[in-house]
Parts: structure tokens; C-alpha cells; sequence
């Protein structure tokens, strides 16, 4: 099944929604009513501040004549956490640090601390799944500047991986009401299909698609919407949606491999497989997946070198300062042991209560034959009534092995009505399951 894969739409959230609120506020790079920050001069005519390889080249040597620029420290740590974002190299998030750090030890034009850098320290610290530790900068930023509207983006994403939705509902109300823009809208989308709201969520991607302001963000909108499609059980639309992204921005590698997958489902097996390969030459993030579907096609060889890949990654990611109990531990429930997921899993729900973590380590303990508890996360899973096919499906599975069949033929016929494609494996072990059931009621 695909786990690893439902930690992508944070890290957009995270990795460009966050990242975006540090750079939209006051002093940040990228707002639009000011442009990029004038204090950096000498780029070259017709230069963009989506150019971020140009942005860190005239803030470095802008900063090595004014070391004591704290708006411009604080712009280029944003401008690194947007690197690691489109990069996926994670060593940028230490060069954020730093670069927030410095422009903290300066004092800003007022006198006091630059809230762009607390913001940024928050975005930093969502970034790298501190979710606590986000929440803790932005209400800083928010006791000393509670109209920096980007502050609210911080405090929306901390909450919800913390699992405090009405919080985040609240923060995002705020944040709305102050700046409706892309990175507003595209949160509120994600609460909404959150909570099984799925127009809503439309609505707000369509939104967000009418001001994005560059290929790059036009094309995270595109790929939410071709996500939205996808988790509705619509691979044709999702392609459509996947591929209009890439022709904003060919090199945007959630929607290569939203494509790819897409394809995967449409039959297209050749197609998927090469879509998968050029997204994980532009992110390890797909490398789960992308090995599922060679499993599932019977290339254990290969699907065994994507899972090594995702091993070391892990690595790299803990040597970054990022710990991921929750992709550890759906790696390890699917993929590994058992009982190492379900422990991943209780240390990562001690720190977070969120749906996803509930859904983990539910299937983890039903993995680990841990069946009735497993039951009650599972329904704490779907508590906020949102329509998740791989929700359905693990927690069918789970009433299977309880011996309720009525309740797991529900669920696993829920799963396979929400969507049909929702993972190589999972699907077709859906369909047999249920085919099993409702032959013995027969």
C-alpha cells in the first residue's frame, strides 16, 4: 500500500505552503505588493525572484558588504527552505537555520526581533516535522506582531499535524480573513477535503489557481487538484490535472509521479514505470511507491532497490535533524516488521494525535495481530468524516480479522467506491477479500 505517499500533500503544505506564508510576509521575498526585497541589488534585468539560485547569489554577496541586514538573512533562510523544497536536498534546511539565526541576533528596523525570522524558525521547525516546535515560533511571532498574517499559515499547519483541528480551523479563519491568498487557499482546501468536504476543496484550489503568480506555484495548485481527482477515483481527471502541471513546470516531481500513478491505474504500465523513474531522479519521495508498483508487478528485485533508497534517505533526513516516526513506521508495517512499526508508531502518537497517525497505527497493530486496539484507532481515524479509501480499506481488513464480516464487507466495499486505484496491492487485495466475504454470506 501506499503510506509513504500520504505524507506528500504535508510536505506541499510544509515545503511550499509554509514556506510560502515566510516569504508573502512583511520583508519576505516574495510578496506581491512589494516584489522582491530592494536592499539586494545587481541582478540582471528581467531576473524573477522564483529565480532562487539568482536570489541566493545577490543576498550572499549583498550580506558580505551589509552583514548586519536582518531582513535580508531572514529572506534568503526562506528562500533556502524554498530550495529544499524544489531540490528535495535537505542540507538546505541547515543553511535556513543559520541564515534565520543570524538575522535573529540583529535587531530590526524597530528595534526588536525580526518576526520574519521567528516565522521562518516556525516554518523551519514544521518543515522538519517539530510540529511543537512550529507552534511555539509562531505564537511568539504572534504575542509581537499578530497581523503578520503568514505567522497563522505556521500555526495552521502545526495544529493540524498535532491534531488539534478546531485550532487549526481557528488559525486558518484568521489567516483567511487577513490574506486570502495561495497559500491560505491551498490550506483550506486540505482542511476541507480533511473532513470529507470535497466541493469546498475544489473551490478553494480553483481559487488558489486564479492568483498563482509563477510556473511554480501554478503547478503545486495543478497537482492539488490532480490529487483531489485521484483520491475521488478519477485517474483520467488526475492525469489531466498532472499533466497541466507539468506544462507549467516539467520538472515538478509530485506531479510526475501523480502521472505516473494515474497512468499505473489507466493501464498504461510502461508509461507509469518511466514517469516513476524521472520522479525519482528529481525526489527520493516517490521511491516507495514507485517500488510497490514494481512488487506488485512481480519485480521484487527492483522494488527491493527503491525500498534501500528509502532506507537511506531516512538516514539522511535523521541527519538533518528530521526523525519521521511516521514514515518509518508505514514503511515498517508494510514492508518490514511489524512490531517496529507499531513502536514507531505509539512514540510518533505520543507527540501528535492526528487522523494519519491514527490510521498508521492502527494498521500497524492490525499487522502486528494487535486486533481490538487496532479497531479503536482506526475509528478514531475517521473521526473527522473524511471519505479516505486506504482509511476504509485497513479498517475493513481489521473487522475482517475481528470475524465481522458485515462491517468489513461495508468498509472494504467503501474503499473500493471511494477509490478503486487507491494502491497496486491494497485494491486488489480489497477486491479478493471482499469477493471472499460475500461468497461465504452466500
Amino acid at each position: 500500500m501506499t503510506h509513504v505517499r500520504r505524507f506528500l500533500p504535508l510536505l506541499g503544505c510544509l515545503l511550499l505552503g509554509c514556506v510560502l506564508l515566510a516569504l508573502f510576509a512583511p520583508g519576505g521575498l516574495l510578496r506581491r505588493d512589494d516584489g522582491p526585497p530592494s536592499r539586494v541589488e545587481g541582478r540582471p534585468k528581467g531576473w524573477s525572484p522564483y529565480e532562487l539560485s539568482g536570489y541566493i547569489e545577490d543576498a550572499q554577496e549583498h550580506l558580505r558588504h551589509h552583514p548586519d541586514d536582518a531582513a535580508t538573512w531572514a529572506s534568503l533562510g526562506g528562500v533556502y527552505l524554498e530550495q529544499a523544497r524544489r531540490s528535495a536536498d535537505v542540507t538546505y534546511y541547515g543553511k535556513a537555520q543559520g541564515a534565520f539565526e543570524c538575522s535573529l541576533r540583529l535587531p530590526a528596523d524597530d528595534g526588536g526581533p525580526n518576526i520574519d525570522a521567528v516565522i521562518g524558525m516556525g516554518a523551519l521547525a514544521n518543515a522538519r516535522h517539530d510540529f511543537t516546535g512550529g507552534l511555539r515560533w509562531a505564537e511568539q511571532a504572534r504575542k509581537a506582531a499578530p497581523y503578520r498574517w503568514a505567522l497563522y499559515g505556521v500555526l495552521t499547519d502545526a495544529y493540524l499535524e498535532l491534531g488539534d483541528y478546531e485550532q487549526a480551523q481557528s488559525a486558518l479563519r484568521r489567516m483567511l480573513q487577513g490574506r486570502p491568498d495561495l497559500a491560505s487557499f491551498t490550506r483550506a482546501a486540505r482542511l476541507e477535503h480533511l473532513h470529507g468536504r470535497t466541493g469546498p476543496a475544489r473551490t478553494a484550489l480553483e481559487r488558489a489557481r486564479e492568483i498563482a503568480g509563477d510556473p511554480a506555484e501554478y503547478a503545486f495548485v495543478l497537482w492539488q487538484l490532480g490529487e483531489l481527482a485521484w483520491s475521488g477515483g478519477d485517474p483520467r481527471a488526475a492525469l489531466g490535472f498532472y499533466e497541466q502541471a507539468l506544462a507549467a513546470d516539467r520538472t515538478h516531481a509530485p506531479s510526475l509521479a501523480g502521472r505516473a500513478r494515474a497512468e499505473a491505474a489507466l493501464g498504461r504500465t510502461g508509461q507509469a514505470l518511466r514517469g516513476y523513474a524521472a520522479a525519482v531522479a528529481r525526489s527520493p519521495s516517490f521511491v516507495v511507491e514507485y517500488g510497490e508498483l514494481l512488487e506488485h508487478l512481480g519485480d521484487r528485485a527492483g522494488a527491493r532497490r527503491q525500498y534501500t533508497v528509502f532506507s537511506g534517505q531516512l538516514k539522511l533526513l535523521a541527519a538533518n535533524g528530521i526523525n519521521d516516526d511516521l514514515a518509518v513506521g508505514r514503511f515498517e508495517a508494510d514492508h518490514g516488521d511489524p512490531d517496529t512499526a507499531v513502536r514507531h508508531l505509539r512514540a510518533e502518537w505520543a507527540r501528535r494525535q492526528s487522523v494519519e497517525v491514527a490510521d498508521a497505527l492502527a494498521w500497524a497493530l492490525h499487522r502486528a495481530g494487535h486486533e481490538t486496539e487496532a479497531a479503536g484507532y482506526a475509528a478514531r481515524a475517521a473521526r473527522l468524516g473524511g471519505r479516505d479509501a486506504l482509511f476504509a480499506y485497513h479498517r475493513g481488513e481489521i473487522e475482517r480479522a475481528l470475524g465481522h464480516a458485515g462491517a468489513a464487507r461495508a468498509y472494504l466495499a467503501q474503499a473500493l467506491s471511494i477509490n478503486p486505484h487507491f494502491s497496486p496491492h491494497g485494491a486488489a487485495r480489497a477486491r479478493a477479500a471482499l469477493a471472499r466475504l460475500e461468497s461465504d454470506a452466500t
